[in-house]
């Protein structure tokens, strides 16, 4: 089972999604209160199992509604995804991946993980 983490940074809070095996999957941006990052947590948890898969690294991709995971490839050329909620806000991000299988890897890793993660605090 995954797990949330929060984390207190410099500028406020956020959160990282790990999988069962302790490897960040998916890291929050950083919010001002812990009650907007718990709210982000409970965002991704509702929102992750039920995304769409957004496929930006094809050409001519269908656009899908949100929620959704956009699955696209950065200025380094690795494979990343961000999650959107329901309102078009990312509510979280994945590391850069070399394939994009793997990147899918991780995509389904948040869908499977994040819903009935435990919430710790670091």
């Amino acid at each position: 089972m995954g797990k949330f983490v929060i984390k207190t940074t410099k500028s406020g809070v956020k959160f990282d999604l790990k999988a069962t095996n302790g490897q960040v999957i998916a890291t929050s941006e950083v919010y001002k209160s812990l009650a907007s990052c718990k709210n982000g947590i409970a965002s991704v948890q509702k929102n992750a199992p039920k995304a769409a898969i957004e496929d930006q690294t094809v050409e001519g991709y269908k656009t899908e509604k949100n929620p959704k995971f956009e699955l696209y490839t950065d200025k380094a050329g690795e494979f990343r995804f961000r999650l959107k909620a329901s309102n078009g806000q990312i509510i979280a991000i994945g590391e850069g991946y070399t394939t994009k299988p793997n990147c899918e890897k991780g995509i389904a890793s948040v869908q499977k993980n994040a819903v009935d993660a435990a919430i710790e605090t670091e």
